[in-house]
């Protein structure tokens, strides 16, 4: 298990019945980059592959960087 899934965890835990939109989650992540600014290249990495993720012509795992 890697050190992440801990928090992985406790969000499945604390808030896996809700049901959210990905606007929300976006704001959340502007949120998080504005108070946390040393994490914008992993958020930026997460949502680019949340937003690639049913795109055929994206090879798995490939940066476009």
């Amino acid at each position: 298990m890697y050190f992440t899934d801990r928090g992985i965890e406790e969000l499945e835990k604390r808030r896996g019945e809700e049901e959210v939109t990905f606007e929300w989650l976006a704001e959340q992540l502007r949120i998080f980059v504005d108070l946390n600014p040393d994490f914008e290249v992993p958020v930026e990495r997460l949502a680019t592959w949340l937003a690639r993720l049913d795109d055929e012509d994206d090879e798995a795992g490939e940066d476009d960087e």
